[in-house]
């Protein structure tokens, strides 16, 4: 199971460092039709693509090197929030993507699940019930 997680984080990574990357290289948005082409040109004239571009690559880069993958994580949740809004709104055809990444997403972050379990209690927990979740993880 871990080659699995790994090989699905790479690919997260991969994807997101390449996307990012990507976005720097393209010199017109890509025609979409709609709401969701309107959306497009507005993101790229104001220069929103190198924003995202640039927290795509540090996604990327951090699932790829093995390193702060729970912040990436946090990350990664953050841009499938959006892409899902976007999908769901604007370009249902592509919807696809952001489930196959959710779900490569989730796969990756089960082992860091005890660092993310605070984060949706109800009630947050001492400082002595977070360094438990931190040693959980480190004896993983």
């Amino acid at each position: 199971m871990n080659i699995a997680r790994i090989v699905a984080r790479i690919l997260v990574g991969l994807l997101f460092a390449f996307a990012g990357i990507d976005a720097f290289f393209i010199t017109t948005p890509p025609a979409l039709p709609g709401l969701a082409g309107t959306f497009n040109q507005v993101a790229f004239q104001s220069h929103w693509y190198v924003f995202l571009a640039c927290a795509q690559i540090a996604i990327g880069g951090m699932l790829l090197m093995n390193r702060y993958v729970p912040v990436a994580l946090i990350m990664l949740a953050a841009f499938l929030y959006n892409s899902f809004g976007f999908h769901i709104t604007m370009a249902q055809s592509g919807l696809f993507a952001p489930i196959v990444v959710t779900a490569l997403g989730l796969f990756i972050a089960w082992p860091y699940r005890a660092l993310f379990a605070p984060v949706f209690a109800a009630k947050a927990p001492a400082i002595d019930g977070y360094q438990r979740g931190v040693q959980t993880v480190q004896a993983v």
